[in-house]
């Protein structure tokens, strides 16, 4: 079988590939017209999104495309077929997003940035810092990376809630609700951890009206998709202090343009889209384990249905 690759890393990927399932053809190419005349040959692809989209949209269709990212919005877009099976990267964004999370929940409560400033003038902080024991954690997206999140923070006796399509019972969180149940939940929590995916019922979720709704001590932590936020809504909710702070690894535009107001915001840190990247040996192990689904005609991990857009 012959696999085509399309990634900027298509030489990490191609070795490894290679390693895991010598019987395979593999393909790829840094030549855009090298690698659209290879995907016509190929059945299968693997690769990131927006390049996979600039092929479909030249006309070539995969009968299955692996994508490397857990978000697959570009591949999503009006004009764009989709009839062909598509998977996402499942099951490996888990613990380098725990990692992130736990960085800035326990920045936060250290005030790490604010001794930072202190030692720059000459200032000896000797403040109390505190502790995440008995914080309220709101996971917003409770899926296979929210549920790993949720797992990681546990050890750190945090209460844990969620926010799913719809309510349910699901541990280890004290209550999972549904969207509707998002304004009540982020003011009775401590943090807000957004890891919802781009569908057309996350987009400006996080608005001025839900902003009010905060704990004033609260923390927002964005790791989903920047369009879940409405930008000037966030910057002016923490000017008039409805929250602490804010911690934004993914906006609308990326890069940021240099006049964005999150560059300047009072509260809120900039992390540059840094918080998952993709692990190259656990992706194509991933990918070799749903190959091998995918010849015996079982079930693929991370199967995307396309009505719903994750």
């Amino acid at each position: 079988m012959r696999v085509l690759i399309a990634e900027h890393d298509h030489p990490v990927y191609a070795q490894l590939l290679r390693q895991a399932a010598p019987d395979l053809e593999v393909l790829t190419s840094g030549d855009s017209a090298e690698l659209a005349r290879q995907a016509a040959e190929c059945q299968v692809w693997l690769g990131q999104p927006d390049l996979l989209a600039t092929l479909l949209r030249q006309g070539h269709e995969p009968q299955w495309l692996q994508s490397t990212w857990a978000g697959i919005t570009p591949l999503l877009a009006d004009g764009l077929p989709r009839h062909y099976r598509l998977t996402r990267a499942v099951g490996i964004f888990g613990q380098v997003m725990a990692e992130y999370v736990l960085t800035y929940m326990l920045g936060h409560e250290r005030e790490v940035l604010a001794r930072l400033v202190s030692q720059v003038e000459r200032k000896w902080d000797n403040r109390q810092g505190q502790s995440l024991a008995g914080r309220k954690v709101l996971i917003v997206g409770t899926g296979d990376i929210g549920q790993t999140v949720a797992q990681f923070l546990l050890p750190f006796g945090v209460e844990l809630y969620g926010i799913a399509s719809t309510a349910r019972e699901q541990a280890p969180f004290v209550e999972v609700g549904a969207l509707s149940d998002l304004p009540r939940l982020v003011g009775e929590v401590d943090y807000v951890i957004n890891l919802l995916p781009n569908t057309p019922n996350t987009h400006d979720l996080y608005d001025a009206a839900l902003f009010k709704q905060f704990k004033p001590t609260g923390l927002f932590i964005n790791v989903g998709r920047g369009v879940a936020v409405v930008d000037a809504d966030l910057v002016e909710a923490l000017k008039e202090g409805h929250l602490a702070g804010a911690v934004i690894d993914v906006c609308r535009q990326e890069p940021l343009p240099q006049r964005h107001p999150f560059w300047t915001a009072w509260g809120l840190l900039l992390t540059g889209h840094s918080s998952a990247p993709t692990s190259p040996p656990m992706m194509v192990k991933l990918f070799v384990e749903n190959l091998r689904a995918y010849q015996a005609g079982e079930a693929l991990r991370g199967e995307v249905d396309f009505n719903r857009g994750y």
